[in-house]
């Protein structure tokens, strides 16, 4: 009777120390889900007023938001539980998709302040360069783990996504997104980067990249005026300097800790999309210095572990799986940065969203996909076995 009760004893710790085993990196989950109910408090917070004097209904953007992220994690938790080979599978017939619905944008699109990005699907706006930029980074990630050694020896092999790279900026100019064109430009390239292309044709791609941008600001006055606005916004603060003159008056109102939730007076009249585009700094106005570094801490945090997800795929053989996470890591830490320096007055205004904190569904939808198959990463490398069996991570 002694044995088999130590047998059973023996059997329950093998069980529990196998489910412990089995976990997705519970850091990086942390740290996403706590973005996310930040981002739900700030919504709230920056939006109340807003929607009270246009909708009549303060909490109007909130539950909207509820139910984005709703949809968000619940496609995150299908995703998790879904092999990586299925997205391997299906990289060019996604960006095929993508492609479609981007074509579909300046023709069927509904245009919201003079821009034609959203595709009217029911009750929502879907915004298909946010389905795009996923799309692109698995077909990248695939097909640099089917040529790397064209891509890091041969022309041809560094030149053809960069091809599919600039149809699909064209297509987003036309929008236009330039923000889009730019973060994606910038993902892609930093893929090729990290998988080992030569150091003189990245470079020579970067110098024409670069003299593209400048004929590209250069050929729109609304660029040239956004780039004007955002080297002197005190010239002109209550025209092309609105946003961003309200924007640093939020950020330097927060002090040190802010004027507590809720406290924002720049929300109230004076800053435009701040509920969107502008969270941050309603955020540094509520939250201070202290709230404010917290975050960029987070966003930090989120994107050094995605990276570090990447690097063990990389070590452990998983090409796919390494590049993928490369390069959603890129996305996501190259938006919150550009999302924050536009917030602060250190890069033009460029209509990105905060990853996972700025309302809008496709933004917050789509990003909880992404980070779902980071998870799905990390556990396919760290437990092959127990995924190749068809196991799934635990929490």
């Amino acid at each position: 009777m002694v044995p088999e009760i130590g047998h059973s004893v023996s059997q329950s710790r093998n069980q529990a120390i196998s489910a412990n085993q089995n976990r997705f990196d519970m850091p990086l989950f942390w740290a996403l889900l706590f973005i996310i109910g930040l981002g739900m408090v700030m919504v709230a917070s920056a939006s109340i007023d807003t929607a009270d004097r246009r909708l009549g209904e303060p909490l109007y953007y909130l539950i909207r938001q509820s139910v984005f992220v709703g949809i968000g994690l619940s496609l995150a938790y299908a995703i998790l539980r879904l092999d990586l080979e299925f997205w391997q599978r299906s990289g060019a017939s996604l960006l095929l998709f993508g492609f479609v619905l981007l074509i579909l944008v300046p023709i069927i699109g509904r245009e919201v302040n003079g821009s034609v990005r959203w595709l009217h699907v029911g009750p929502f706006n879907v915004q298909p360069s946010e389905l795009f930029k996923l799309f692109m980074i698995i077909y990248v990630a695939d097909y640099m783990a089917r040529r790397i050694d064209e891509v890091q020896n041969t022309a041809a092999g560094f030149l053809k996504p960069m091809v599919l790279l600039a149809a699909a900026g064209v297509l987003l100019l036309l929008e236009p997104d330039f923000g889009a064109a730019a973060v994606l430009g910038a993902t892609v390239m930093g893929m090729l980067f990290l998988g080992g292309v030569r150091l003189r044709l990245f470079g020579l791609l970067l110098l024409v990249v670069g003299l593209l941008v400048a004929g590209l600001i250069l050929s729109a006055p609304y660029r040239v005026e956004r780039l004007t606005a955002f080297m002197n916004p005190w010239a002109d603060p209550f025209n092309s300097g609105f946003q961003l003159t309200q924007a640093l008056i939020a950020v330097g109102q927060g002090g040190w800790f802010g004027a507590g939730l809720g406290g924002s007076i720049q929300k109230l009249f004076y800053l435009p999309e701040a509920h969107t585009d502008f969270l941050f700094a309603v955020t540094a106005e509520e939250l201070g210095l202290v709230g404010s570094m917290m975050v960029i801490a987070v966003y930090s945090f989120i994107t050094w572990r995605i990276m570090l997800i990447g690097r063990r795929a990389h070590e452990a053989g998983k090409l796919f799986h390494s590049f993928l996470a490369y390069g959603i890591g890129l996305w996501f830490g190259m938006q919150a940065f550009i999302n924050i320096g536009v917030n602060m007055g250190v890069l033009p205004t460029k209509g990105l969203t905060l990853p996972l904190m700025s309302y809008g569904g496709s933004s917050i939808v789509v990003m909880c996909m992404a980070m779902a198959i980071v998870l799905r990463v990390d556990f396919e490398t760290r437990f092959p076995r127990q995924a190749k069996m068809g196991g799934q991570p635990s929490w």
